[in-house]
């Protein structure tokens, strides 16, 4: 089936908040250069001039003077006033890949604890935002650059303080926009583009230990042994995808023409048209163990070349590395080895 008859087969589809979250030591120098300094030390740091503007989604905030109590909401924006030392007055509760019972992340606990925390506060907000609790923690701004917020939400968070939104479309602010985005809205603009620096260099450091990685054509699904008759494909605007890049990949012009005039960040394709993605080297997916297995036996899963070449890999559903495929500030340096190693030994089956 050609490509542009997709448009009829295939189905936009905006998935849960779930779907969109999970189903979502810097590196070192070389020798002889000097220590990077912590982020918080740099001579170079400038002052921020208040008011502030900043642009989002839902117009303009604000900010008449640098905030003292950060709140966080959604995914992934309390990795970053984390990263800069700055304890958060309030996040929400992690909705995916916490094993143990905690609601936070174990890069995110790990910090918090680093900075002297032992009980943070946690919006539990994971079937709705928890206005109530936002409100009690006293807030001087909200951050909530990577979020699907709507309008009302918005509006009513607003209410409280004010509030730094995704740039343009829910559920699509990759994790450089999530820092800077994030860090400006706390005052330090300047620190957010040193750590994107710092994680930029510590990519790289890591993805040269991975060669056979680099060029290889990849794309990030999900699909479940339940019901192999459809999948789900994340576009490039979406973090987890976008990441692959970073890592050294490149997309596939199947996937490129698939996300041509959609506003979602994935899409629903049957598995009757899997001839629209035979272009790929590598496919990631979150999945059980037993997944690949079910794939190469499906008769038309199993067409795939990646499939048939075994060249996928599988991230163990609903575990913190899975977690981790959205990635933020803290999680990069975390997972990044992992991560790699997992995508590397599917690089290492392509023919």
């Amino acid at each position: 089936m050609k490509l542009n008859k997709m448009k009829s087969i295939v189905s936009i589809v905006m998935v849960s908040i779930l779907l969109a979250t999970g189903c979502s030591t810097m590196g070192t120098k070389p020798e002889g250069e000097e220590p990077t300094k912590p982020i918080e030390q740099r001579e170079e740091l400038k002052e921020t001039a208040y008011p502030m503007t900043i642009q989002h989604a839902f117009g303009e905030t604000v900010l008449k003077r640098k905030p003292e109590s950060i709140a966080t909401i959604s995914w992934g924006n309390q990795d970053v006033p984390l990263a800069l030392g700055v304890v958060p007055v309030g996040i929400s509760e992690a909705n995916y890949g916490v094993m143990d019972g905690s609601g936070l992340l174990p890069w995110t606990a790990a910090k918090l604890k680093e900075l002297g925390i032992e009980n943070p506060v946690l919006y539990k907000d994971s079937a709705g935002l928890d206005f109530e609790a936002i409100s009690d923690s006293q807030p001087d701004v909200i951050l909530a650059s990577y979020s699907g917020l709507t309008q009302e939400e918005y509006d009513l968070l607003s209410q409280i303080a004010p509030v730094i939104a995704y740039p343009s479309l829910p559920w699509q602010t990759l994790w450089r926009e999530q820092i800077l985005m994030d860090a400006q809205g706390m005052g330090m603009k300047t620190e957010g583009e040193a750590l994107v620096a710092e994680l930029e260099a510590l990519i790289q450091e890591k993805t040269t230990k991975h060669p056979q990685i680099k060029g290889k054509t990849a794309a990030f699904f999900y699909f479940t042994e339940a019901d192999l008759g459809k999948f789900y494909i994340y576009l490039p605007k979406d973090p987890r995808a976008a990441y692959l890049t970073d890592l050294g990949m490149e997309f596939p012009a199947s996937v490129t023409e698939l996300a041509k005039g959609s506003d979602s960040f994935a899409l629903e394709l049957s598995s009757e048209n899997v001839d629209l993605i035979q272009d790929l080297d590598i496919m990631i997916t979150y999945g059980s163990p037993t997944l690949l297995a079910a794939m190469q036996a499906d008769p038309l899963i199993g067409t795939i070349p990646a499939v048939k070449n075994g060249s996928v890999a599988i991230i163990q559903d609903g575990t913190p590395l899975a977690a981790s495929g959205t990635p933020s500030a803290l999680s990069i340096p975390a997972t990044i080895d992992e991560y790699l190693n997992i995508i590397g030994q599917a690089a290492n089956k392509v023919k």
